[in-house]
């Protein structure tokens, strides 16, 4: 029987995503009976666990920090335990929103203007909206470097600026980012397929954690998506080649706005979610491929990549 230790929940602020993720996986994979499962936490056990149910496969669940930022890929690595999605530089490379826009803008991939923002004593808050105006101009995006599913993302205009960066202040840094409008457009590659794109019309402001994982915030999902063939082809090329330029593994998603026929790049994530409100199996399905097609799809391929 083949064995899969399930790694799930974590320290980050997507603790509870990834223990639902983790759920919804779980759940199909028992219905093939042909898998041994063991679902744990990485906690001060977790390698002893590890060494005792010899799995052969780990597959990572987690999400945030110590998740999918190398953190625990680099653990499985010195294990060597099979593991699903990408690899230790892959990961931290994505996960650090400044390292990775600094490749895209190098390899002529469109993002978001942006500056870094490091958190002192006695901010000065003229003094930066100074240089807001001066490089990106208002409204802008404050977001933590290394966070995902949107935690601490805040749209900004001069009203709310100051209320909004403090909030981030526990952060360390940020990035200040110009804010894009126009449509929310997401691609997702596993392996070396395209799967396809789904556009997002959240009734809340942008697509933020509660856009992602509550219900009651009745997020559109738009599939197909209304988009010319040209462009349809273009925003998967994109996705694509930033899949490839952070030598990711199994399954990505990249975050785009489209405003003024130009795809901007919001970011990669290279571990997104598994959920019944998640958008790559959503993209899957309208492909025909069902969900338990789409979890052994990156089993084989974490099988394949050693």
């Amino acid at each position: 029987m083949y064995k899969i230790l399930i790694l799930a929940g974590g320290y980050s602020n997507e603790r509870e995503i990834s223990l639902i993720t983790a759920k919804s996986v779980t759940k199909e994979l028992k219905k093939k009976r042909k898998y041994k499962l063991l679902i744990i936490e990485p906690d001060g056990n977790f390698i002893k666990k590890l060494r005792k149910f010899r799995p052969n496969l780990v597959f990572n669940l987690l999400h945030g920090r110590y998740g999918e930022d190398g953190y625990i890929q680099a653990i499985l690595e010195s294990e060597k335990v099979n593991y699903t999605h990408s690899g230790v530089l892959s990961s931290s490379l994505a996960i650090d929103k400044e390292i990775s826009k600094k490749i895209f803008l190098k390899n002529n991939i469109l993002t978001p203007p942006y500056f870094k923002f490091i958190f002192k004593n006695n901010l000065n808050f003229k003094n930066i909206i100074n240089k807001i105006d001066k490089k990106l101009k208002f409204p802008v995006v404050f977001k933590p470097i290394n966070e995902g599913s949107s935690v601490g993302v805040y749209i900004t205009n001069r009203k709310n600026f100051k209320q909004n960066l403090l909030k981030l202040e526990k952060f360390k840094e940020i990035l200040i980012e110009k804010y894009i409008p126009g449509r929310e457009i997401q691609a997702a590659i596993l392996g070396k397929k395209k799967l396809g794109i789904i556009e997002l019309k959240p009734k809340r402001k942008f697509y933020d954690y509660k856009a992602k994982y509550s219900a009651s915030a009745r997020t559109k999902h738009l599939i197909p998506v209304n988009i010319s063939k040209k462009n349809f082809n273009k925003v998967n090329r994109i996705a694509m080649k930033a899949h490839k330029l952070l030598k990711c593994r199994g399954v990505s998603r990249s975050d785009f706005r489209f405003y003024d026929n130009k795809f901007y790049l919001l970011e990669l994530n290279t571990q997104p979610g598994m959920t019944s409100l998640s958008l790559v199996p959503e993209i899957a399905k309208f492909r025909k491929i069902s969900f338990i097609q789409l979890i052994e799809e990156i089993i084989k391929d974490a099988s394949i990549n050693k």
